[in-house]
């Protein structure tokens, strides 16, 4: 993110599992729905019509009829009660994600892209209140100022080949209830602690337990906190979604009647759908969801990397965004997210490239490689002597990092190193480096799952 751009941050990312969590977790959980909380719970959801040319003649085909594909926005209208973080007309969108639903509900998927992805954007027609888009390279949010949640679901169903189901928009008052009426989510706050003006926000280093106010400010901060930049504020999001989908899902808020009805009072109020997405059919989605656990929700970002054209910007990186897409297109990802082990995430695992291979620009090339999958790069050496193998070493504190990382190479061995007590890892670049393996599951883009906790 380039220091100069200083448009208005995106407030939403925090919302939007909330919805699935609620509507899957909660009423399955509890298999409870009276008939006269359905006609309220029906009556406050909003609904908008998505014509069928909005979405143009090339749709992708559906390849798993009993999937689900739910496309998610945030809305960052900001009139009444939203006014005080910052006035602008209309309303925006920098939060795009698209949920998949697995056929036997074992599982669900959450894709984030990127608000600032230069990404190839269809053509979209012109509509009330919209002056339509042009074919062109741009923003991947352009699509929702220029054409509307039509134009944005067009736009993700041509970059990704995954045929979306519908569609729920959400603004940032209603996840403010949402979190009250969750009696508050839990966050673990790296030191120093937070001091953020714009996202209105002061909290101290260590755990907390934030109201709905405080989860706002929490899912707008940028600046104050980690690296200043968009992806690791995705990151700290998606984290806060995992807390609050395994508070959704808990004992305390199923087995609490009030608390039950209020959580799904205030995610009903806050969402706009299209006419199928109705409450009833969210109820029976839910039914069929039985028993999925916060292992089985995992979160994912679109494999991305820092444009070298166009500063502040990302590129999306193949094939592993590809891949990606076609495996939640195809359901592949349905044997990883049954399986309901958590994984160390990628950031975590730091590794120290070493280039032994002889060759001069390897150790960047290879250290670019990890990091778009998700590693943490330290630093780059150039070792003095060329080394015949790739070597992964590692120590004791090391050992549960090492598999990982050593799955995703095509050539290697390791080395284990008993007297040390670093957790990083150091990848010797030989002169037989082949690279990286090409992505097959989700454990090669870099994702976790709901249990996830943030103060680990």
């Amino acid at each position: 993110m380039s220091a100069v751009d200083v448009r208005p941050v995106p407030k939403w990312r925090a919302w939007v599992w909330s919805f699935l969590a609620g509507a899957l977790g909660v009423l399955a959980g509890t298999g409870i729905f009276l008939t006269t909380s359905y006609v309220k719970l029906t009556g406050n959801v909003t609904h908008e019509r998505v014509a069928p040319q909005d979405l143009g003649a090339d749709r992708p085909v559906k390849i798993v009829n009993e999937a689900v594909n739910v496309l998610l926005v945030g809305s960052d209208k900001r009139d009444g009660a939203n006014a005080r973080y910052g006035k602008f007309g209309g309303e925006r969108t920098d939060t795009i994600i698209l949920a998949h639903v697995s056929p036997k509900r074992d599982g669900a998927l959450l894709i984030s892209f990127p608000r600032d992805s230069l990404v190839q954007l269809p053509a979209c027609p012109a509509r009330a209140g919209f002056a339509g888009q042009r074919a062109h390279v741009g923003m991947i949010n352009e699509s929702f100022n220029s054409g509307g949640i039509g134009c944005t679901w067009k736009t993700i169903e041509n970059l990704t080949g995954i045929r979306i189901d519908h569609f729920v928009k959400v603004d940032f008052t209603g996840f403010k209830e949402m979190v009250n009426a969750l009696g508050g989510v839990p966050v673990c706050v790296p030191p120093p602690g937070i001091a953020d003006r714009k996202a209105l926000l002061t909290l101290s280093a260590g755990r907390h337990v934030l109201t709905g106010e405080q989860s706002l400010g929490y899912v707008r901060a940028r600046y104050s906190l980690g690296d200043g930049s968009d992806i690791g504020r995705i990151q700290r999001q998606q984290m806060f979604l995992a807390a609050m989908a395994k508070k959704a899902m808990s004992g305390e808020t199923l087995t609490d009647p009030a608390q039950l009805f209020d959580f799904l009072d205030a995610v009903t109020r806050s969402i706009t759908t299209d006419p199928d997405l109705s409450v009833g059919v969210m109820k029976d989605l839910a039914l069929s969801a039985k028993g999925i656990t916060a292992g089985q929700i995992r979160f994912v970002t679109t494999p991305w990397r820092y444009s070298l054209t166009s500063p502040g910007r990302v590129e999306w990186v193949q094939p592993q965004a590809e891949r990606l897409f076609k495996m939640v297109a195809s359901d592949q990802v349905a044997s990883d997210l049954a399986t309901g082990e958590q994984k160390i995430p990628k950031s975590q695992i730091h590794v120290i490239v070493r280039n032994a291979s002889g060759r001069s620009s390897l150790g960047s090339v290879a250290a670019a490689n990890l990091e778009q999958r998700g590693y943490h790069i330290v630093r780059v050496e150039q070792a003095p002597k060329v080394a015949p193998k790739t070597v992964i070493k590692y120590t004791p504190a090391g050992l549960t990092r090492a598999p990982r990382l050593y799955r995703e190479i095509t050539q290697t061995t390791t080395f284990r190193i008993e007297s040390g007590t670093t957790p990083r890892l150091v990848l010797v670049l030989g002169a037989d480096w082949q690279g990286l393996k090409p992505p097959k599951t989700l454990d090669d883009i870099d994702s976790f799952d709901a249990t996830h906790d943030t103060c680990a």
